[in-house]
């Protein structure tokens, strides 16, 4: 019998979360204060103080699926309190660093406890809430995990105007400790471990290694954290891109025959024959790719094309991409609600076509001329159908199987977003490079002596980016409409099913 109401314990694992997703995005306006207090030269340190952001990324990557079913195996009490555990150490190091090394494996830390409260808290809502209550549950989980990304960046901008970017890490060692405590108390009938199944490590190791592998190459062709142009696009890590994806598929394919064979898998792959289960995944994987074209193409939008300055363009860009992420907040939640009524199919179809709606009238609308009210209203529509579609799909997933598998189906869900992100990127790096250069072909200047010169290459420069990024926008849409496609013939109209 549960002692602890429901309402607390959602609250508690909401928490962890959102401080999770707060920790994810505040670098977004920290990292110049980072970078300059730990004395990396620019612009030749640009590709190594990238990994302050690229390192969080690939261990959330490494860790996913070992997390999942850490919980699933070990209890859910235990797993998220250890989570914040080392959340919290991470952040303790983290002030104190004197190099990019140290910072680095200190972020590496922080993801790894952060990675592990997204399953957990997904397996746990599972746990505790069924249909319709379940759906609505998930999307104020989601929507609480919008609002940290949100916050993030708003947070260290106060940060480093008023006080300073250690902060950000001092404070967040308090909040574990709370987590910790509410944890402890609130999912005290939550933890139960099953003696009769083993983590299945060398699975894990297979799985987490051939998926580092390859989004490190995917990460050296495109990085989204220093990339201020279309030129800067092209990554210039100087990993072997070749070989990583080769040894990522060599991992992958033995991870495979190594699942098949064993009699209490990591990953079920028997799950993936449930099309609603492989829908959702799919579904997921495909929103994650039109998503991280928003929020890659919209800020070199307003850096390339409508040439505000360095400062201005900044603060132009965190206004417009707050009318994404708040739309994706109220979205997230809204989805939750409607996806509890007309259930996982017709509500993430309507909401993948809203957002293909929105990257439509970004890629016919916005030119040198766009109005920053236009762009924030088309981002709003944007976010509010890519956020609709967060809680039905969390919700097919979980729902399509048994209690005891509940955290390794939350963690396949994150980890294809994440994969999403990453192919998206690379995706939108080749698109965007290949219309850029094709249309510069086109490009006719007067004489470099010409007193009209630099104004006229300013004109075509903003021109030809205007066009090459909208280009990326159109070719979102369709994968909006891809995602609405596969939604539609592999989701369930119902919402939870069955439990098997």
């Amino acid at each position: 019998m549960r002692t602890v109401p429901r309402g607390a314990i959602l609250a508690t694992v909401a928490f962890g979360v959102f401080v999770a997703a707060d920790d994810l995005t505040v670098v977004a306006t920290t990292l110049r204060d980072i970078v300059g207090d730990l004395a990396i030269p620019l612009p030749e340190g640009l590709d190594d103080a990238a990994w302050i952001v690229n390192g969080y990324l690939v261990a959330y990557v490494a860790v996913m699926p070992l997390m999942g079913r850490l919980a699933d195996v070990v209890g859910r009490r235990r797993t998220f309190v250890g989570a914040l555990a080392v959340f919290g150490l991470g952040s303790l190091a983290l002030p104190h660093a004197t190099s990019l090394g140290w910072f680095t494996v200190g972020r590496v830390v922080t993801a790894i406890g952060g990675a592990a409260m997204i399953p957990v808290a997904l397996a746990v809502t599972a746990d505790l809430y069924e249909g319709r209550e379940r759906t609505r549950a998930l999307g104020l989980l989601g929507a609480l995990d919008v609002l940290g990304w949100v916050w993030g960046p708003l947070f260290g901008a106060l940060l480093v105007r008023f006080l300073d970017w250690r902060w950000q890490f001092h404070l967040n060692v308090p909040l574990a400790v709370a987590g910790i405590a509410a944890a402890w108390w609130t999912m005290r009938d939550l933890d139960h471990a099953d003696s009769r199944r083993r983590l299945d490590l060398p699975g894990a190791l297979l799985l987490s290694g051939g998926l580092v592998a390859v989004t490190l190459a995917l990460l050296d062709s495109a990085d989204i954290s220093v990339a201020e142009g279309l030129e800067d696009l092209t990554g210039s890590g100087g990993l072997p891109v070749l070989p990583l994806f080769a040894g990522g598929a060599v991992l992958l394919a033995a991870f495979t025959v190594v699942e098949v064979r064993r009699p209490d898998p990591l990953v079920d792959l028997a799950s993936l024959r449930d099309r609603r289960y492989a829908g959702a995944l799919v579904t997921t994987l495909l929103v994650g790719g039109a998503l991280v074209v928003a929020m890659v193409d919209v800020p070199l939008f307003v850096n390339l094309v409508l040439e505000d300055g360095v400062e201005a363009a900044a603060v132009r860009s965190g206004w417009i991409l707050s009318a994404l992420t708040l739309a994706m907040a109220v979205g997230t939640l809204v989805g939750g609600t409607v996806g509890a009524q007309w259930g996982a199919r017709p509500t993430v179809v309507a909401g993948t076509l809203v957002a293909g709606g929105g990257f439509l009238l970004m890629a016919l609308t916005w030119d040198p001329g766009v109005a920053t009210p236009a762009m924030a209203t088309h981002l709003a529509v944007l976010g509010f159908g890519l956020g609709s579609v967060t809680a039905p799909l969390h919700d097919r997933a979980v729902s399509a199987v048994g209690p005891r598998r509940r955290g390794m189906a939350g963690s396949m869900v994150v980890l294809a977003r994440l994969t999403g992100l990453t192919l998206g990127l690379a995706g939108l790096t080749a698109w965007a490079l290949q219309r850029f250069e094709a249309l510069r072909q086109t490009i006719t200047l007067p004489p470099i002596t010409d007193p009209g010169y630099e104004a006229a290459a300013r004109t075509a420069q903003a021109t030809i980016s205007a066009d090459a990024l909208a280009a990326t926008f159109g070719a979102a849409a369709i994968v909006c409409a891809l995602a609405a496609l596969v939604a539609g013939v592999l989701l369930g109209s119902e919402v939870a099913d069955r439990d098997r």
